[in-house]
């Protein structure tokens, strides 16, 4: 009796340890989430308040729902063009990005050349060791030698430098492909670029998603590098960008709710992405974990 009595008393206790253990990692989930989530809320609904009871610290609702902010961040502040602007340099970055980072990981994965250990050190290297503004001035300085300073392609290049963390996913994904459906596709008449092409990239597909969103996320949400790029050009300015500098304008104790409103708009773009995209986000994460 005394040893039944015992266990049950054990489940018991296992049972409540495992319940506190279950409610403590909800509770940390939902503080999560509600930080997580509170600025996105915090900011769609104060674009559509008054500057005045933003300014003032209002009620978390608006008071009036304000819709024609965006009317005047759309067309008074005109982010239409720099919306487009955006949209414009993201998806070339991302295309670039997953090209270059594909054919740089799959060399580097399959190929012995000499230098590759030199290039390979390069590339850690560049991953541990920030440079960060330091680096913006020789980048316009050359872009102006080549004449591309003052367009669009000139920020989509500056942008898409950078990428040594996805050459480094795409090579350790690439590693973990068996090496024997190269040389069967190469018997079978495949080039080097027929291989990569036709086994390589539909394989990696879940890996060059990831790598697609990165690109995606970084380049719409670049501030520093896009504002120098565009500085001798306005009109070439991307929304980040353009949300920013309503701060600095003549009326900026007017256009705090203008810059929510633009804001909010360059939020929903990535929401969209990645609520489309999250499945082949996580399959890459999960294949490259495991893969790696």
């Amino acid at each position: 009796m005394v040893g039944k009595k015992a266990v049950k008393e054990r489940t018991r206790s296992a049972s409540r340890s495992a319940f506190i253990a279950g409610v403590g990692k909800w509770i940390f989930v939902g503080i999560m989430i509600v930080f997580t989530i509170y600025p996105i809320i915090y900011t769609v609904l104060g674009s559509l308040k008054t500057n005045v009871e933003l300014t003032q610290g209002g009620g978390f609702l608006p008071s009036e729902w304000h819709f024609e902010n965006f009317y005047q961040a759309f067309v008074e502040a005109d982010f239409v063009r720099y919306t487009g602007n955006s949209i414009i340099v993201s998806t070339a970055v991302t295309a670039l990005a997953v090209i270059t980072c594909s054919l740089a990981g799959f060399i580097l994965a399959r190929r012995n050349f000499v230098g590759k250990k030199v290039l390979l050190a390069l590339y850690m290297t560049m991953m541990f060791v920030s440079l960060g503004s330091v680096t913006l001035y020789p980048i316009y300085e050359l872009l102006q030698a080549l004449k591309i300073n003052k367009s669009l392609v000139g920020l989509i290049i500056a942008l898409t430098g950078g990428q040594a963390a996805n050459v480094f996913l795409v090579m350790g994904f690439t590693k973990a492909i068996p090496k024997e459906l190269d040389e069967a596709a190469i018997i079978d008449g495949c080039s080097l670029y027929g291989v990569y092409s036709r086994i390589i990239v539909p394989l990696s597909k879940p890996i060059l998603a990831v790598v697609a969103l990165f690109a995606f996320r970084n380049s719409w949400n670049d501030y520093i590098t896009s504002l120098i790029m565009t500085i001798a050009v306005p009109k070439l300015q991307t929304l980040t960008v353009a949300v920013v500098q309503l701060k600095y304008s003549v009326n900026a104790a007017a256009e705090w709710h203008i810059m929510l409103a633009g804001a909010s708009i360059a939020i929903i773009p990535i929401l969209i992405v990645y609520m489309l995209a999250h499945k082949q986000f996580i399959a890459g994460l999960t294949a490259g974990a495991v893969k790696g």
